[in-house]
């Protein structure tokens, strides 16, 4: 009996083919914004986490201000290099410790100038940060020590001042600082903040204290914990010290922060996916007007079809029968509709997640969830139009022409 409904179904929609289309438009439509937004979103939730995992394993950031609010300080002590000396010794677990200063300073090369973030920090931070070297060296020892006018360029630096060629061995001018290009870093790319991570020169600390800011302050301490350790621990044990040096009383708060980048990925992928339930929420209206649609054309072909419906009842057949034609109808339409919805679904995540530059990631579930709830819609707003094809009387439905 199924079968020959189902028969029957794909029979009315051969039929009627445009407006068959038409009714199941908003199911199309429906079904293909979820998907495509669960998958964009998706992708957009897996960027953010690979770039910030790139940033550094197991990262901490040591920040000197009060934390007020976003992007809020006050109170500024800054810190010193004595500071990440004294979490290299005192706190465990700790893989490397960066004492980092920086300052945006335009950088020359002959007839070439570019205004770049120049960082002082010492080999640690090549490996907090998980950057490597992709031609030449970091810096020596003895560089480190003397502050040596020497440094390390990023791929957008060397684009600017020497276009495609290596400037391993030239010499660039900051500002009035001559120094010579040891090596290239591997390229990063942008960060989640839309920061390009490849526009910096990085000098030996020593180097940018004593013939740039002339200041022995530091800006910030990147910490890399151990693979397996805790880092909330870390950031607990670090956040004691640091409030030790900083002789604060028990009553005082801390002018200073410690930030797990684990946190601000959990913050950002959180409201990244928010915000992809949302625009999901409303694209899941278009599956209720879709629903709404059926619903309308069902009605139209049960009034069209009366006269049929009053001979299969006259000849025998039961209202249940008669109900599950118009309600198979219904749910066939649907369920294609949904199947087309999740085809242009596909089609367009693949185009946007290209378009976005965001990973394509595909969620078996969501396409499941969108297929079986367009059928659902099919059941709920096709059942009325059966159930009154199914209760009309045989005597008033062959009078009618």
């Amino acid at each position: 009996m199924l079968g020959n409904s189902i028969l029957l179904a794909f029979r009315e929609i051969r039929r009627n083919v445009l407006r068959s289309f038409l009714t199941i438009l908003g199911i199309v439509i429906g079904v293909a914004a979820v998907i495509t937004m669960v998958t964009i979103g998706g992708g957009a939730t897996a960027q953010v986490s690979q770039q910030i995992s790139s940033l550094g394993s197991n990262l901490l950031m040591v920040t000197p201000g009060k934390r007020l609010g976003p992007g809020q300080s006050s109170d500024t002590v800054p810190f010193k290099v004595s500071d990440a000396e004294a979490i290299t010794r005192d706190i465990r677990s700790i893989a490397a410790v960066a004492p980092v200063s920086s300052q945006s300073l335009q950088a020359v090369s002959g007839n070439e100038n570019w205004s770049t973030n120049v960082t002082g920090t010492d080999n640690s931070y090549f490996k907090v940060t998980n950057r490597s070297v992709r031609t030449g060296r970091t810096f020596s020892e003895t560089e480190l020590r003397s502050g040596a006018a020497v440094c390390v360029l990023g791929e957008t630096v060397r684009k600017k001042l020497f276009g495609n060629q290596d400037p391993v061995g030239a010499k660039i001018r900051l500002q009035k600082l001559s120094c010579k290009v040891i090596g290239l870093l591997e390229t990063k790319g942008q960060s989640t903040m839309g920061q390009d991570q490849d526009d910096l020169v990085v000098i030996p600390l020593r180097t940018l204290q004593r013939r740039v800011t002339g200041s022995q302050n530091i800006s910030l301490i990147q910490v890399s914990v151990q693979d397996g350790a805790s880092t909330e621990k870390v950031q607990q044990d670090i956040g004691k010290l640091m409030r030790e040096r900083r002789h604060l009383a028990a009553d005082e708060e801390d002018n200073f922060n410690v930030m797990d980048m684990k946190e601000i990925t959990k913050m950002l992928t959180g409201t990244t996916q928010m915000l992809t339930a949302l625009l999901s929420a409303v694209a899941a209206v278009s599956l209720l007007v879709g629903g709404i649609g059926i619903m309308n054309i069902m009605l139209v072909s049960v009034t069209e079809r009366t006269h049929e419906i009053g001979i299969r009842l006259a000849i025998g057949a039961l209202e249940r029968e008669v109900l599950l034609q118009f309600l198979v109808e219904a749910v066939v339409l649907s369920s294609f509709g949904g199947l087309l919805g999740i085809v242009l679904a596909l089609a367009g995540s693949l185009w946007l997640s290209g378009l976005l530059n965001v990973p394509f990631v595909f969620n078996a579930g969501i396409v499941v969830v969108a297929f079986l709830f367009s059928a659902a819609v099919g059941v709920i707003f096709g059942y009325f139009p059966a159930l009154k094809a199914a209760r009309l009387d045989p005597i008033v439905a062959l009078r009618h022409e």
